[in-house]
């Protein structure tokens, strides 16, 4: 698996889906549960960050403050992070999520593939999972997931009217 096309294919599955929302849609509550198309993306983007820690982590470590709380046993890293995103702009939340994509794309690009496939390197994840499974689990998958919520409540606005079917 390539964990570079992984990363680049999830993050165009993104913004794909969210380029025939208008932004005027993005505050509106109940896509995910309670949650607006700018509470996913707050979301995702809080997992850009764990992943900016863990590809750190291969480089030479460094701090982790997303990750730390990611790992804790808290259980409340979603609503922290959705939470203190929440003043924010739909528009400056998709800035966040985009610059934290980019520095993925940038950190990744300096892992050796071999390193990247190894079991057992994110052992907090699984001794048996290596960076390339959690890639494709909890970001490629992840993406996959919030963006059919983001398609059934675009499905929603054009049975609704509120959105011109396509």
């Amino acid at each position: 698996m390539n964990a570079n096309d992984v990363l680049k294919f999830g993050h165009d599955f993104v913004t794909r889906n969210l380029a025939d929302l208008p932004r005027e849609h993005w505050d509106q509550a109940n896509v995910c549960g309670w949650w607006s198309t700018k509470d996913i993306l707050a979301h995702l983007a809080s997992f850009e960050c764990v992943l900016v820690d863990v590809l750190n982590s291969y480089l030479g470590g460094g701090p982790a403050p997303y990750l730390d709380q990611y790992t804790s046993h808290e259980g409340n890293f979603n609503d922290t992070q959705v939470s203190r995103r929440q003043a924010r702009t739909a528009a400056e939340v998709f800035d966040e999520y985009q610059a934290r994509h980019l520095e993925t794309m940038d950190l990744i690009a300096q892992i050796p593939p071999e390193k990247i496939r190894q079991a057992g390197s994110i052992p907090w994840y699984g001794q048996e999972y290596s960076l390339d499974d959690f890639i494709v689990y909890a970001f490629y998958g992840h993406k996959r997931e919030h963006m059919a919520q983001v398609n059934v409540f675009k499905d929603l606005l054009k049975n609704t009217g509120r959105l011109p079917a396509a």
